[in-house]
C-alpha cells in the first residue's frame, strides 16, 4: 500500500460502495486471499469511466471478474468489455460470476496467454485496465497501443509493486529483482514514449493513466 493506510482509511470512509453482488464479491476475495482492486482504485475507476464513456473496454487481468463487474455495472450502458485470463482455476468462477451478474453478454472473457491474445485482437478500445502479470506489462505495451485510438486511456494499476519499485534493485529480494527491472522500464516507456502522456498516481499501489495523443 503506497498511501498512507491512516490517510486511506478516512478517504474511503466517504466511499459510497458498491452494488450488493459487488460488495459480496468483494467479501468472498477479501476472504479466500483472491486480489482484486482496492477500494481507491474501484472509486478512481468510476470517476474515469463517469469522464471517458467507453465503448469498448479491454482488460487485462480478469481474475474472478470483480473488476470487468464493476466496470460494466459503472460504465455507459451499451459499453462492451473484453477481458482476457491465463489462470485455469480462475476463469470458471468469472465466468460464473459473469452470468449470476447477468452480464454475460457484455462481458466476452478471453482464456490464454495475454501476449498471444492481444496480437489477434483487431479494431479500438477506448479504454484498456491492465492488471495482470506486473513483469509482463512492458511486453503488452506494442499491442496495447496498435489497439488504442487517438484520444484513448490506458490504466495500469500496482505499478509500485508494494513500493518496492522506488527503491534500489539492491534493496529489493533477488527474486523480485526482475519485475523490478521490468516495471521501471514500462513507468519510463509510458512517461517517454512520444504516443502518450501519462501521469504516475501514488494511489493504492501506484497506478498510471496515459492518453494517447497522437
Amino acid at each position: 500500500m503506497i498511501t498512507e493506510e491512516r490517510l486511506s482509511d478516512f478517504i474511503n470512509s466517504f466511499d459510497m460502495g458498491n452494488t450488493p453482488f459487488l460488495n459480496e464479491l468483494e467479501h468472498i476475495a477479501i476472504e479466500t486471499g483472491i486480489p482484486i482492486i482496492r477500494p481507491q482504485m474501484q472509486s478512481f475507476l468510476k470517476l474515469l469511466l463517469a469522464i471517458k464513456q467507453p465503448k469498448q473496454i479491454l482488460e487485462v487481468g480478469t481474475a474472478i471478474g470483480f473488476s470487468a463487474l464493476l466496470m460494466s455495472e459503472y460504465g455507459p450502458e451499451d459499453c462492451r468489455i473484453t477481458t482476457i485470463e491465463n489462470y485455469e482455476k480462475r476463469i470458471p468462477i468469472a465466468r460464473e460470476n459473469f452470468r449470476r451478474a447477468g452480464r454475460e453478454k457484455q462481458i466476452t472473457l478471453l482464456e490464454g496467454d495475454a501476449s498471444v491474445l492481444l496480437k489477434e485482437l483487431s479494431g479500438e478500445y477506448d479504454f484498456i485496465f491492465m492488471d495482470a502479470a506486473k513483469g509482463q506489462y512492458i511486453h503488452f505495451l506494442p499491442d496495447v497501443l496498435r489497439l488504442m485510438p487517438l484520444g484513448g486511456l490506458l490504466i495500469s494499476d500496482n505499478i509500485l509493486h508494494d513500493g518496492d519499485v522506488p527503491e534500489s534493485r539492491y534493496a529489493v529480494t533477488r527474486r523480485d529483482r526482475t519485475i523490478h527491472g521490468r516495471m521501471r522500464e514500462y513507468l519510463y516507456e509510458l512517461k517517454h514514449n512520444e504516443l502518450l502522456q501519462t501521469d504516475i498516481l501514488p494511489l493504492g499501489d501506484g497506478v498510471t493513466v496515459s492518453v494517447k495523443t497522437k
